[in-house]
């Protein structure tokens, strides 16, 4: 089967700006993410668990995105914009896919 090259933008962020960040990928024409609620992790401040927390206010989220090379740096740097004055943290990375057309 052949496979297509594209890029992997990861972006980690609190739930309380998921939806600022997610109306910037859209008016970005972004063809498509996901977004994973995170349960638990370990940072720089120590170990969390999003168990027992009465709000959304400490909970983390993963946007995922899968978009072509040419289409990473216009997507980074609103991103960055964003998430310069927030908690987040951003990764990008090479990956392969079966069906290229899905992501543009």
């Amino acid at each position: 089967m052949q496979t297509f090259a594209k890029k992997r933008i990861e972006i980690i962020v609190e739930a309380p700006i998921l939806q600022r960040v997610l109306d910037l990928l859209d008016r970005l024409q972004v063809s498509g993410y996901t977004v994973f609620d995170a349960i638990a992790g370990r940072g720089n401040d120590g170990s969390w668990r999003r168990e027992g927390q009465v709000t959304m206010a400490g909970s983390v989220v993963m946007i995922l995105v899968i978009t072509s090379e040419e289409r990473v740096q216009t997507i980074l740097e609103p991103v960055y914009d964003v998430l310069s004055r927030q908690i987040g943290i951003v990764t990008v990375s090479d990956c392969q896919v079966v069906r290229a057309e899905h992501f543009k």
